[in-house]
């Protein structure tokens, strides 16, 4: 237990820990499943989804009750903003190993995979004919059997050069929300920070309710995706990037959604946050601005020079 005049914390003895590996152990699990075609996949995911929900809101609702009770100290406060700023770092990281890869695809492997180095000519010994382009539009396999291949590319590609119209492009408005979303929540600290509530409780309001609309848009992108351009995870290697990095990306969108919403759930009925003591909510806006960054890091890779 931490005291006003404690350096130390030594949380409660608490089980969330190993409820929240299991939750994220079968959101994994049914993910892994729901891409390789097992039926039971969608409902893994969902359930390993569910339990993470709890868990998070249960150790939320934890943390919180020793702050409210003046249990924090300083200290404790400080480790707080540490914890939060190696997490976003970790998560940095994370997206770092992506777009690592995306490079490496698309200017090392690509180009030598059609014989673009001095001392290599696979391409035509093992696949003659392959344009070793991107977006990769047809796969190696494509050009050695044609529509027998196993593994053939989509039909159209997300990239910006194909889009006849911008104001028709789901990216270009998923962008513009999101960007938006960075400011609404800006305007909500600020708020806090002069004890402005209802303002407070209006523009983070309105920043959930941004995020909502970017889920449900990436949703509506992927269906088209899906439906109308053969764009698919087993698309080849565009297809696997494009959903590895845009679906990472909303699910984080989908996390910050929902660590803001217990931060307005707090505010609203609970009267919670003040000028001088508003760390939750300060954490939950770090983490949103990094999702922000993370898309316009998306959004120029994948989409324009995609």
């Amino acid at each position: 237990m931490a005291t006003s005049e404690g350096t130390y914390y030594v949380p409660e003895q608490s089980k969330l820990p190993l409820w929240a590996s299991f939750g994220l152990f079968l959101t994994v699990f049914g993910a892994a499943n729901w891409m390789n075609g097992n039926s039971s996949g969608p409902y893994l995911f969902l359930a390993g989804g569910l339990v993470f929900a709890v868990v998070l809101w249960n150790w939320f609702g934890a943390v919180i009750n020793e702050n409210m009770a003046g249990l924090n100290s300083a200290q404790l406060k400080r480790s707080y903003v540490w914890g939060m700023s190696w997490f976003i770092f970790s998560e940095v990281m994370f997206f770092a190993a992506f777009f690592g890869a995306l490079y490496y695809i698309r200017h090392i492997a690509l180009p030598e995979l059609g014989g673009a180095t001095d001392d290599t000519a696979t391409n035509e010994f093992l696949w003659k004919g392959f344009d070793a382009s991107w977006p990769l539009m047809n796969t190696p396999a494509e050009a050695v059997d044609g529509n027998a291949a196993t593994v053939k590319g989509p039909d159209q590609s997300m990239s910006y050069s194909q889009v006849s119209s911008i104001w028709t492009w789901l990216p270009f408005w998923n962008t513009v929300i999101l960007l938006l979303s960075s400011v609404t929540v800006h305007f909500a600290h600020s708020a806090i920070k002069n004890n402005a509530r209802r303002a407070f409780n209006s523009w983070l309001g309105a920043t959930i309710v941004l995020a909502i609309i970017f889920l449900f848009l990436q949703v509506e992108e992927y269906v088209h995706a899906y439906q109308e351009m053969g764009l698919t995870l087993q698309s080849g290697v565009y297809g696997t990037t494009f959903f590895m990095l845009t679906g990472f990306h909303g699910m984080h969108v989908f996390l910050g959604t929902f660590m803001l919403t217990v931060m307005w759930l707090r505010s609203v009925l609970k009267g919670h946050f003040k000028p001088d003591d508003n760390f939750g909510f300060e954490a939950a806006s770090w983490y949103w601005h990094f999702v922000d960054v993370v898309w316009v890091g998306l959004f120029f890779s994948v989409y324009i020079f995609g």
